[in-house]
């Protein structure tokens, strides 16, 4: 019984992450502060001229649907130990979309 437990909450939490959800439900104004308090600089440095916007809108950019995004943003939130919930994450996918990338929900 506690492992069908467990099973359950790991297949809601699973898709609350991976389905695809109207961005509006999000707060935008919390990713653009995490983007700028956590994102933003590490960006910066990585493309050497101090704009962290400009690894979003780079040719040769990882990212070519919300899906990658999604996994671009969990993946600094691991690598990093940023500590996001994964409701920031979502925030920040939303944000992030709106903001550069504008793939469609």
């Amino acid at each position: 019984m506690k492992l069908t437990f467990i099973r359950a909450i790991s297949i809601a939490i699973l898709w609350a992450v991976f389905t695809p959800q109207s961005f509006a439900a999000h707060d935008l104004a919390n990713g653009k502060n995490i983007d700028q308090q956590k994102c933003y600089a590490c960006h910066a440095k990585k493309t050497g001229f101090g704009n962290g916007d400009m690894i979003y809108t780079r040719s040769d950019s990882k990212v070519k649907s919300v899906a990658n995004l999604k996994k671009m943003v969990g993946l600094c939130n691991t690598e990093l130990r940023l500590d996001l919930f994964p409701e920031d994450e979502a925030d920040v996918v939303a944000y992030l979309n709106q903001q550069f990338y504008k793939f469609k929900p």
